[in-house]
C-alpha cells in the first residue's frame, strides 16, 4: 500500500490506533496540541533528535522495527543522563512518496514498543512530503524533581570518572554492517540501543553523580562536553576502558585500532559520569542492583583537557575525538 492512497490523516490515524492512554496525558493526538501534566514538584526535562537517513541511519543495514526503536531511544537516554522519567513524544516525519505503508506501521509499531517499556506516551508530531528520503524527529518530555537533576557541569578536581556498561560495540557494529554482517552482539547494540533509564534515576535518587551525558558521540567527546561545562580536565586509563568480550574478540580484526573504536566510537548510549572520591565500591553496587555494571576509568583534573594514559602512565595521543556533524 503507498501512502497516497491512505493520506497523510491516514497515516496520522494508523499511528494514533497503536496509542495506549499514558499518565499525565489530557488530551493526545487528535488535537492542534496535546494537554500533558506533569506531577506536583517536579520540573519539565526536553531534548530533542532527529535522524537523517543516509547520515544517521541506512535502510540497507536495518528493518523499520529497530529502526523506530532506535529512534526513541536516543531521546531516552538523553533523558535518562539528566536522571530523569521519560514521558511523553512527539513524533514528525518526512517521507518519501514511495516509502510502502508497511513499512511506516512497523516503523511505528518499533516506537511504541519502546516507549511502553520505558513508559512514554506517544501524544502528537506532524508528517509530510520528503523528496530526499527519510527524516525522524522526535520531541521527548520527561520530569524529575529540582534536586534530582544531574547537569554536565558539576564535575569537580578530585573527582571519578565511571562508564555504564561497556564502549565500542555500537561502533564496532556499524563497521560489521558496512562489511556484509546483519547479526550479532554488536550489530544489535548498533541497531537496538538500551537507554539506561534505570541507571540514571538510581544515581540521580542517590545522589552520588555530580555531572553526567549519555554517550553518543564518543567517551572522549562526550566527556568533553562534561569539562567543557564543569571548567575542569581529566586524566583517563585506557586500561580500564570496559570493552565486551566480544569487541575483545572482534574489533582487531576489523580497525587498526581497536581503543580509537572504544573512546570515539559513539552511539553506545551508556551514561557516562562523574562522582565524588573514594565511593567506587557504592556507585558498583548501586549501579548493579539497576542491572548493569559501573566501571571507574579515571578522573576529574585541573585544567581543561582530557588526557589519555596506559596502566604504567605513558601518555596515548587519541587518534580520534569522537563524532562531529560539521567536521570536513
Amino acid at each position: 500500500m503507498r501512502l497516497g492512497e491512505i493520506g497523510e490523516f491516514g497515516l496520522i490515524d494508523r499511528i494514533a490506533g497503536k496509542v495506549a492512554a499514558g499518565a499525565g496525558v489530557r488530551l493526545g493526538i487528535g488535537d492542534d496540541a496535546a494537554v500533558t501534566e506533569t506531577e506536583a514538584g517536579r520540573l519539565l526535562l526536553s531534548t530533542a533528535d532527529m535522524l537523517v537517513e543516509g547520515i544517521h541511519f541506512d535502510l540497507s543495514f536495518t528493518d523499520p522495527f529497530r529502526l523506530g526503536r532506535k529512534s526513541l531511544a536516543v531521546n531516552v537516554s538523553d533523558i535518562a543522563a539528566m536522571g530523569g522519567h521519560p514521558r511523553h513524544a512527539l513524533l514528525c516525519l518526512a517521507i518519501p512518496t514511495d516509502l510502502p505503508v508497511e513499512f511506516l506501521d512497523r516503523f511505528a509499531d518499533g516506537v511504541i514498543s519502546l516507549a511502553e517499556e520505558f513508559g512514554v506516551t506517544l501524544i502528537g508530531g506532524d508528517t509530510c512530503r520528503s523528496s530526499s528520503g527519510l527524516v525522524i524527529s522526535i520531541t521527548l518530555h520527561g520530569e524529575q524533581v529540582p534536586t534530582r537533576i544531574i547537569p554536565r557541569n558539576g564535575a569537580r578536581p578530585g573527582d571519578d570518572v565511571f562508564v555504564t556498561g561497556t564502549v565500542g560495540d555500537s561502533a564496532l557494529g556499524l563497521e560489521l554492517l558496512r562489511r556484509g554482517e546483519r547479526s550479532g552482539h554488536a550489530v544489535e547494540r548498533h541497531l537496538n540501543p538500551s537507554p539506561r533509564v534505570s541507571a540514571g534515576l538510581s544515581l540521580a535518587e542517590s545522589g552520588m553523580a555530580s555531572a553526567m551525558i549519555d554517550v553518543s558521540d564518543g567517551v572522549l567527546a562526550d566527556l568533553g562536553h562534561i569539562l567543557t561545562g564543569s571548567g575542569v580536565g581529566a586524566r583517563i586509563d585506557a586500561s580500564l576502558i570496559p570493552r565486551s568480550p566480544y569487541f575483545s574478540q572482534r574489533a582487531p580484526d576489523v580497525a587498526p585500532d581497536p581503543l580509537s573504536l572504544a573512546l570515539a566510537g559513539g552511539e553506545d548510549y551508556e551514561l557516562l559520569f562523574t562522582a565524588a572520591p573514594g565511593r567506587t565500591a557504592e556507585v558498583e553496587a548501586l549501579l548493579a542492583a539497576s542491572g548493569v555494571t559501573a566501571t571507574r576509568i579515571g578522573a576529574i583534573v585541573d585544567g581543561s583537557d582530557v588526557t589519555v594514559t596506559a596502566a604504567d602512565g605513558t601518555l596515548i595521543p587519541p587518534r580520534r575525538r569522537g563524532f562531529n556533524h560539521f567536521a570536513p
